[in-house]
């Protein structure tokens, strides 16, 4: 973690709890090494997961939990089978819950690239009047382009307002566009890009 730090990483996102005991202690080991950087843990938005990253973050000098939940229909209907009201409800309960046990949340919108450009933006309003201030919209299956990956930011900025907030980029490749999708995005308002290093991460 130290060697990390080196370079001027702000953020090591350093695992997902809820997933293994193994995991729960790789985050702890991160956490109790790294003093500059701030050390993030991943939650689904549920308490349970909330609760495993808040544990494993117990030694981290800067925590931060990273709660996320799919925003677009496909995933909303086949893969957590819940409505867009249930998804958005669950959403501010698990920030707000969140946000109370840590200094710092995080949300991420999975899928934001393939979700209804509406309702993303009431999601992404809902988490930060929550409380998250970092607003991170992946393109989860590496489908976007610069294009319109930069469009979303825009569109979730404009409904955003003046809330003081840090919008994110996390870029899958699988077209090989994530750079050109992250620069985009950043041209776009994004202040966080979530990235690989040497395709590690």
């Amino acid at each position: 973690a130290s060697h990390t730090e080196e370079p001027g990483v702000a953020v090591l996102e350093a695992g997902f709890p809820i997933a293994s005991a193994g995991a729960v202690a790789a985050v702890r080991a991160v956490a109790r090494q790294t003093r500059r950087a701030q050390v993030a843990a991943l939650a689904r938005a549920a308490q349970a997961d909330v609760d495993a990253a808040l544990r494993a973050l117990e030694p981290a000098a800067r925590p931060r939990v990273h709660v996320f939940l799919a925003t677009s229909d496909l995933h909303l209907e086949y893969k957590l089978r819940i409505s867009r009201g249930e998804a958005l409800e669950r959403i501010r309960r698990m920030v707000r819950y969140a946000r109370e046990h840590a200094p710092e949340v995080e949300f991420s919108a999975e899928d934001a690239s393939r979700s209804d450009p509406d309702y993303l933006a009431e999601v992404i309003v809902a988490a930060a009047d929550a409380g998250a201030t970092i607003l991170n919209l992946p393109d989860t299956v590496g489908y976007s382009t610069p294009e319109e990956y930069g469009a979303m930011f825009r569109h979730v900025r404009e409904r955003l307002g003046a809330r003081e907030v840090v919008l994110s980029a996390h870029c899958h490749n699988d077209l090989g566009l994530a750079v050109a999708n992250s620069l985009a995005a950043v041209a776009a308002g994004a202040r966080q890009v979530e990235c690989t290093i040497n395709g590690i991460g």
